[in-house]
């Protein structure tokens, strides 16, 4: 209250979004972002002063490509962002371009790609950044402008993504947190290891409320020598393929319960590229002295680098589809595109599951607003043992945003996809609608995931007069409803289905 009274509730808010440890105290370490602001100046890291360049290591040139989001695609653009002040989305609206177009790094800083001794096989994933939260640790507060500190393999990391943009966090505020990596390809010398990684930025800064933009994934391949001193080829980037990929949060208020508004848009490009493979800062003759890195006509020296002969390999979507395993459990069923989810029900007789959604369910920025979360949906029901083994067994599965449904059902070049979209429109309520449907898009059971959610949190006993009622045989009353649901889903197709 006394805090309160002295700053005012901006102030306040302002204080509270640095005082991370919430001891009402401003540490130096704490308020070293407001210095840096305030003097422009930002001391080195202990991380670049013990990483001085050797000079016999190896620099990487990397250049960052970046196309802004399309405003348009906004829910909001609709009714011409009514009611949103321009201030909010002023952070939006001035990126425009990379904050640093080209950046020259060290080509031992990739080691923290190298997987660790117990993760030599194809395809099998680490972590490179564990994620911290899950669905009992609940999320990271949104009363922050300015990203921690880096530490260990964060760094990297951290520095590649400030070449987007100068705040980002590597570590989410939802679940799942970090970066997971595989090897793709292995050589005598040399790995390939793709990588996924979940993060976001702070596009606003004082005296501005929060603003965090959330690309749905990073994605990418390093191909780098195992002893990591060399890199020959560096990829990273924000998937482009699906309608929406960015999800967007701003706070409207000067507290942490303050309203938040929510919505989804389209980022046409976000990439970093390696410009070739990493060269030496120093060239040495062949008797260890150095000499010019440019020849008498002033030319730069043209380095000849060996062809790498891949021993073993898997392709790429294999490595990805296991990376997105390891993020999402429940992505152990296979969630197959729209149309072809049909296909696949009817050649083996099965039912549809599908989950309709207003943002992604396999990527980070899901973020529905509601109690209706396919967040909370994907982390707890669709993880669970008994759900999966349905699914595997009995069900074809299959998630669609409503935008692409829609876009399906305008298109009439084929009736019968458009048919397939209608039915499913049809029964759609915001945020989260689960549908169980025959192969010829007829549906047989629905549940809005609002309505899930409320009837799980209730107590067994305020529920009995429900449409869904508790089964004793599981712990996790979500479990048994969802399996319910699917269970009586199964039990009105199967008819149909002779």
């Amino acid at each position: 209250e006394l805090a309160l009274k002295s700053l005012g509730n901006e102030g306040l808010f302002l204080f509270s979004s640095l005082d991370t440890n919430n001891d009402l105290y401003l540490s130096p370490e704490e308020f070293k972002p407001i210095a840096e602001k305030l003097t422009g100046v930002a001391p080195v890291s202990e991380f670049e002063e013990e990483e001085a360049p050797d000079p016999s290591g190896e620099t990487l040139s990397v250049v960052a490509k970046f196309q802004p989001l399309v405003m348009e695609t906004m829910t909001k653009s609709k009714d011409g962002f009514l009611g949103i002040s321009h201030v909010a989305l002023s952070g939006l609206r001035n990126w425009t371009a990379p904050a640093v177009p080209m950046s020259v790094m060290l080509a031992r800083q990739f080691k923290a790609f190298l997987p660790p001794k117990n993760k030599l096989d194809l395809g099998d994933p680490w972590w490179i950044i564990p994620s911290e939260l899950n669905i009992f640790t609940g999320y990271l507060s949104n009363n922050r402008f300015y990203p921690p500190p880096p530490k260990g393999k964060e760094i990297i990391i951290h520095r590649l993504l400030s070449m987007f943009h100068p705040r980002p966090f590597v570590k989410t505020r939802f679940a799942p947190q970090g970066a997971v990596a595989c090897i793709q390809a292995i050589s005598t010398f040399y790995y390939t290891i793709a990588f996924r990684i979940h993060a976001e930025f702070q596009l606003n800064e004082p005296p501005d409320f929060p603003f965090w933009f959330s690309p749905g994934q990073f994605t990418g391949h390093v191909v780098l020598s195992k002893d990591s001193s060399h890199v020959r080829e560096f990829k990273l980037f924000v998937p482009n393929n699906r309608s929406l990929n960015v999800d967007m949060e701003w706070l409207y208020g000067a507290s942490e319960s303050s309203n938040m508004e929510v919505d989804i848009g389209y980022l046409p490009q976000m990439e970093l590229i390696s410009m070739g493979p990493s060269v030496p800062s120093v060239i040495h003759d062949e008797n260890g002295n150095v000499i010019d890195s440019r020849d008498p006509t002033g030319e730069a020296i043209q380095f000849v680098f060996e062809e790498i002969n891949w021993q073993r390999e898997i392709p790429w979507e294999e490595a990805a589809q296991k990376l997105e395993v390891a993020m999402y459990p429940f992505k152990k069923v296979s969630y197959l595109p729209f149309t072809q989810a049909f296909e696949r029900a009817k050649a083996e007789k099965k039912l549809v599951h599908s989950i309709l959604l207003w943002g992604a369910l396999d990527d980070h920025c899901l973020s529905l607003p509601t109690s209706g979360s396919g967040r909370t949906l994907r982390e707890t029901v669709l993880e669970s043992s008994p759900i999966l083994a349905l699914l595997n067994e009995s069900f074809v599965s299959s998630w669609s945003l409503v935008k692409e449904l829609e876009e399906l059902q305008s298109n009439r070049e084929n009736e019968f996809h458009s048919k397939l979209a209608e039915l499913h429109l049809e029964k759609y309520n915001f945020p989260v609608e689960m549908i169980i449907c025959l192969p010829n898009g007829t549906v047989v059971h629905h549940i809005n995931a609002n309505y899930f959610l409320d009837i799980t949190s209730m107590k067994p006993e305020d529920a009995e007069s429900n449409i869904f009622t508790f089964s004793t045989n599981f712990e996790d009353p979500s479990t048994a409803t969802y399996l319910q649901f699917l269970k009586e889903g199964l039990q009105r197709g199967k008819p149909y289905l002779q």
